[in-house]
């Protein structure tokens, strides 16, 4: 049974290459800042991608010593947001612990502990394995940790639909709140997989930029016609959902409203989407019609926009399939283009930005559109910073293996 329960966010807390706070990464966006740089994480002297886009922290300024040792990054990047996100809500978990849950989408996993984990087993032997490599590695052991954090005893799980995963998380913590099983919701997306193996791995996939080593803050263009893939990067974010009249009745500052959630599935290849971009056109409409507005009710997209060319191409093409003439009005713009590409994360990123985006009635640019590719023909702001009245607000996520996932968020009135 649906009930008709609105949705709102009241927290956001954000680790990105940008910033350690949904603050300080937001800032950067408006101001255009690239975060992507050479990487430290590992060692890349025999690799021909040398860049990606690294949270700059060290864990000992944020876990206690068993944290540290029991987490892999991906985790400690999520809890960090997560305790971020629940004091900008100032939300009380204690006060409605069976009432709260957690959903943290997350794509791969401990890449970083099982890469460190083989090394151990061919060079030491299996006797030497660790007994926490398995809660290290699975990707549910951020929503895991951060619901043992909390004491958040609700539903509690992850997402795993590779890039769209942090927005189905948002968007599943979305729909548990609206059919009355949960107060509050803490929801978002993490991954941290810049290691040798990841950054082979994608590489060897052909996705990843390799033209801008030298130059690493150049290398995320979305929509660019010389764009020549994305930039892995890692990063959390995680949003506070509640129940609208609990929010209120606890006097908490609303960031803006969840309207609509959609995923369809493209049932077409293992990384490319559909040529037409038929599921994200169903997912866009899908929205829409769910958040009962029509085409024309969008101020704002917030995209996919990978800077990967067969992306970048199809997702303007669907936006003009949905929006018809209207897609030459909206304004859009790629979060990617100074974070890059933070895989799982990147739909928990992307909807806590739109959030803040509404809340302030200001949108980022996207950066490194110099040379527009004549098949992205759309108003991606490209000068700067820029002040837009919005009511309705999208974010598209789209992932390997076909999957899309769409949000709609609006301005919060009673």
């Amino acid at each position: 049974m649906t009930n008709n329960n609105r949705v709102v966010i009241t927290g956001v807390g954000m680790m990105t290459p940008l910033g350690n706070s949904a603050v300080d990464t937001f800032e950067k966006l408006l101001a255009g800042m690239s975060g992507i740089t050479k990487v430290s994480l590992c060692d890349t002297s025999d690799l021909d991608v040398k860049i990606a886009g690294e949270v700059k922290f060290q864990s000992a300024d944020y876990l206690d010593i068993k944290e540290q040792k029991r987490m892999d990054r991906f985790t400690q990047l999520s809890l960090i947001a997560s305790e971020q996100a629940i004091e900008d809500a100032q939300l009380k978990i204690s006060d409605i612990p069976d009432d709260t849950g957690v959903i943290i989408g997350c794509g791969i996993g401990g890449l970083t502990t099982l890469e460190e984990q083989f090394d151990v087993l061919r060079n030491k032997g299996p006797q030497r394995i660790s007994p926490f490599l398995v809660p290290m590695y699975i990707s549910d052991m951020a929503a895991g940790q951060v619901s043992i954090k909390m004491g958040a005893k609700g539903p509690s799980y992850d997402t795993v639909s590779a890039c769209a995963s942090g927005t189905d998380a948002v968007g599943s913590a979305y729909e548990i709140i609206k059919r009355g099983d949960a107060i509050a919701m803490i929801a978002g997306g993490t991954e941290s997989t810049i290691t040798r193996l990841g950054l082979s791995a994608f590489r060897a996939s052909r996705t990843l930029s390799t033209k801008h080593n030298e130059n690493p803050q150049l290398a995320s263009r979305p929509f660019d016609k010389h764009r020549d893939g994305f930039v892995l990067a890692e990063g959390a974010a995680t949003l506070i959902l509640e129940e609208e009249s609990h929010a209120r009745n606890r006097k908490a500052t609303i960031i803006a409203e969840i309207a609509a959630y959609k995923q369809t599935s493209d049932a077409f290849h293992i990384t490319q989407p559909s040529s037409m971009g038929e599921g994200a056109i169903k997912a866009m409409n899908g929205a829409l019609k769910k958040a009962r507005i029509n085409a024309s009710d969008i101020n704002y997209i917030n995209a996919h926009g990978t800077s990967t060319n067969l992306n970048d191409k199809t997702e303007t093409k669907a936006i003009k399939n949905v929006f018809q003439n209207k897609a030459y009005e909206i304004p859009i713009s790629s979060t990617k283009s100074m974070i890059g590409h933070t895989l799982g994360a990147a739909g928990a990123i992307e909807a806590a930005v739109t959030a803040m985006s509404i809340k302030e009635q200001t949108i980022h640019p996207t950066i490194n559109l110099s040379d527009r590719d004549p098949e992205c023909d759309l108003d991606y702001v490209t000068d700067g910073k820029r002040k837009v009245q919005i009511e309705y607000a999208m974010s598209n996520s789209f992932g390997f293996g076909g999957h899309n996932a769409v949000l709609i968020l609006k301005k919060y009135s009673i």
